[in-house]
């Protein structure tokens, strides 16, 4: 096998909405902070490593972190302000190399093969990476260094917190063959039920099987099985150029089943990209959705609007979307990412005499938020009414 350059990172930022709330609100630092919906039926959407060892874990419902953890920090969700850290964190990225493939808010791939002579080897650059994300954001990353995108995430993800940790083509064997087979892409709880079914526990145990005899059992997946068990990964590190659409999507560190508390994600989400295209002074034509399952099956729905960059246009159809793909097979869901596309920059919008004057309204308000967080920052101001419009 030819050996296989030590070229991708994984940067993925340690309990991301916890910590940001952290640095910003100094006197929580050293104590459970818990981020999430605060009212009865919310759901957790960060957890520090303080609240942690209480069991409080990400999609777990708040009322339940409460009673585990009472002496914790209750905090609301601020997603604008988690996406304008987030851009501050890729700007470091960028600084060293173009090939930044963004995964969600708080994790991206890098591929660094090509900066050897300006910036030294992939583990000298994700140290420096490291660095400037706590000397200029204020916060911890962990970083994964190795030859492909599988062993890059799996190496961040076994180094938190606050870890970087190298994966070298001599090693890789050693690292994957005790591991627990949750551990490959794509394997969630109903492939990891089958897999132990068959007697298979761990990565060493998946690695022992012929490819043949995975696809038996598993159909197409058993052969992206069979190849990660032995570190072999030939997925590229796809930037995210300046396109012709403006998304935003987000990991959830735990699968959340509950659609309120997906409704509330969507929303942080839906204002992060209305943001960015009246920024652009672009309209969206099609708004597109994209929600993945535990066990990593992916849909995806579209819809056709009027050229828009309203906030509460966008969050009308994008929820509608999010109603119609909901099924029970998809639950739980382990990714929620809004899109706008077919974008246009000179848009005719068709007036309505009906509509009372509603949409310059709306235009109004989002208007004056983005004037607001120019002037003060993306914290200073929340959107809290198209969520009690849709509850």
């Amino acid at each position: 096998m030819p050996h296989r350059q030590l070229g991708i990172l994984h940067v993925d930022m340690d309990a991301f909405y916890a910590s940001v709330e952290q640095r910003d609100r100094p006197e929580s630092r050293g104590l459970p902070v818990i981020v999430g919906g605060l009212d009865g039926r919310g759901v957790v959407c960060a957890a520090s490593y303080e609240a942690r060892p209480f069991g409080v874990r990400s999609a777990m419902p708040i009322s339940q972190a409460r009673r585990l953890c009472p002496q914790a920090v209750y905090l609301p969700v601020r997603m604008s302000h988690y996406a304008e850290v987030s851009r501050q964190i890729r700007d470091i990225m960028f600084s060293f190399t173009p090939l930044v493939e963004p995964l969600s808010l708080d994790e991206a791939f890098l591929d660094v093969g090509g900066c050897r002579k300006l910036f030294g080897t992939a583990p000298e650059i994700a140290r420096q990476i490291r660095a400037r994300i706590k000397s200029e954001v204020g916060l911890n990353a962990s970083v994964g260094a190795a030859p492909n995108k599988f062993l890059a995430k799996l190496a961040s993800d076994l180094c938190k917190p606050d870890g970087l940790m190298v994966v070298p083509e001599d090693q890789i064997e050693a690292i994957l063959t005790p591991l627990p087979v949750e551990r490959i892409w794509g394997v969630g709880a109903k492939s990891a039920a089958r897999l132990h079914a068959l007697g298979i526990r761990t990565i060493g145990q998946l690695s022992g099987w012929s490819e043949h005899s995975l696809v038996e059992h598993f159909g197409e997946m058993g052969s992206h099985f069979w190849r990660l068990a032995r570190g072999l990964d030939d997925r590229s590190v796809e930037p995210d150029r300046e396109a012709k659409s403006i998304s935003s999507e987000t990991t959830f560190a735990q699968d959340i089943a509950d659609p309120q508390a997906l409704q509330a994600v969507l929303l942080g989400l839906v204002d992060h990209v209305a943001g960015r295209l009246r920024q652009e002074g672009l309209h969206a034509r099609t708004i597109d959705l994209k929600v993945r399952s535990s066990d990593f099956r992916t849909k995806t729905l579209s819809k056709s609007i009027e050229p828009t960059h309203a906030t509460e246009a966008i969050w009308r159809t994008a929820a509608l979307l999010l109603e119609r793909s909901l099924t029970l097979d998809l639950l739980p869901v382990r990714l929620l990412g809004v899109g706008a596309g077919n974008l246009v920059r000179d848009a005719v919008i068709q007036g309505d005499l009906f509509d009372g004057g509603q949409r310059e309204r709306q235009n109004a308000v989002d208007r004056a938020v983005d004037a607001i967080r120019a002037q003060f920052g993306t914290r200073a101001i929340e959107r809290g009414g198209l969520r009690e419009r849709r509850s």
